[in-house]
């Protein structure tokens, strides 16, 4: 959850700018080591506990505890005074797209691509996309609100009432709509799962920016104590998808075409999800610098749990696992293109 001070004068770094690459590249890696070193992931799938993935676990932990230092939820208590905008963000993402995602992804993986994909598949990808339907968008989003010249303090509060409501509401709604897709939920593993890698690492971030900000002062913590997890971050989410992938090696070799399929109802999702908050927002008239972040945390996607839910749930090698992270493969070309539909439209608003 990266404050305004982190992406101020930058707007993409390297990593984000080319995440589509590097993921790329983390596809190309994986499936290399899967097929040429078959010995590392037979090794590390011996390290699970009720089917939570160790090693995967303290890499997506490297991935949100710094996301989570980045909240400031003193800010909650100021969202109250423009109530509009944090509506048109939480029933975007929790009555609305959680159940478009799982309607668009079930007419595409059951209807659509029946012929091309098994039914046990199609159950699969269809977990991986109600995961990422049910997870709006946490870290990114700071970054596509810079791009939009949105108000960075407001994107704040938005991503601190998700981060809360996931808390509740994550659970619950992907057991229903796993229930109802057909798909066996272990409902103690979902629970753990975010415990794990919400509710631990926002309570951490929470003590140790209290902590750091309580002993050094807030300019320490966000010009000093954040910048050394940036890093960090970045090795987490590429290790992640290495392991994922050498696990995914066969499945990708066997039906390359599945990529694409997994993708095509993402991407529709994410333009319907933007479309439904950006209209609402005008129709609401409020200001853009306002509108553009609350269509861009709902089309984005906190992918992060989304991979880890995966893989507690279903396993590394899953067809769920590789439905989340073509999500992640996806997200920045998809999103730079709501930015500039964001842009291009700001005339369309009176602020």
């Amino acid at each position: 959850m990266s404050e305004n001070q982190e992406v101020k004068g930058k707007g993409l770094g390297i990593f984000e700018k080319y995440l589509t690459l590097w993921v790329a590249a983390c596809i190309i890696v994986g499936i290399l080591i899967g097929q040429v070193i078959p010995a590392i992931p037979n090794t590390l799938s011996k390290f699970e506990y009720y089917n939570v993935s160790i090693p995967v676990a303290i890499l997506i932990w490297l991935m949100i505890y710094p996301m989570m230092l980045k909240i400031d939820f003193s800010s909650i208590i100021n969202a109250t005074k423009k109530p509009k905008g944090l509506v048109v963000t939480c029933v975007t993402n929790w009555l609305i797209k959680p159940f478009t995602m799982y309607a668009i992804a079930a007419f595409f993986f059951y209807v659509v691509f029946k012929g091309f994909i098994t039914p046990d598949l199609a159950k699969d990808y269809l977990a991986g996309a109600v995961l990422l339907g049910a997870a709006p968008c946490t870290a990114m989003v700071f970054v596509w609100s810079y791009l939009t010249k949105g108000d960075s303090a407001y994107t704040l509060v938005q991503v601190a009432v998700n981060d809360l409501i996931i808390l509740v509401a994550f659970t619950p709604i992907v057991a229903f709509l796993l229930g109802v897709g057909d798909v066996s939920v272990p409902m103690n593993t979902l629970i753990l799962s975010t415990v794990l890698f919400v509710v631990i690492p926002l309570a951490l971030g929470y003590i140790t920016r209290r902590i750091v900000i309580k002993n050094k002062g807030i300019e320490h913590f966000e010009n000093t104590f954040l910048k050394k997890f940036d890093q960090i971050t970045v090795v987490g989410l590429l290790l992640t998808l290495v392991i994922i992938f050498s696990f995914q090696g066969d499945t990708i070799i066997n039906n390359p075409l599945h990529i694409l399929l997994i993708a095509i109802p993402l991407t529709i999702q994410t333009f319907l999800i933007f479309g439904i908050a950006y209209g609402w927002a005008k129709f609401w008239k409020l200001p853009h610098n306002i509108a553009a972040p609350a269509g861009m945390i709902g089309a984005s996607n906190f992918f992060e749990l989304a991979v880890a839910v995966a893989i507690s749930l279903f396993g590394l090698q899953s067809g769920a696992a590789l439905a989340t992270v073509v999500g992640v493969l996806v997200e920045v070309p998809v999103m730079l293109t709501l930015v500039k539909i964001a842009n291009n439209t700001r005339s369309w608003f009176t602020a």
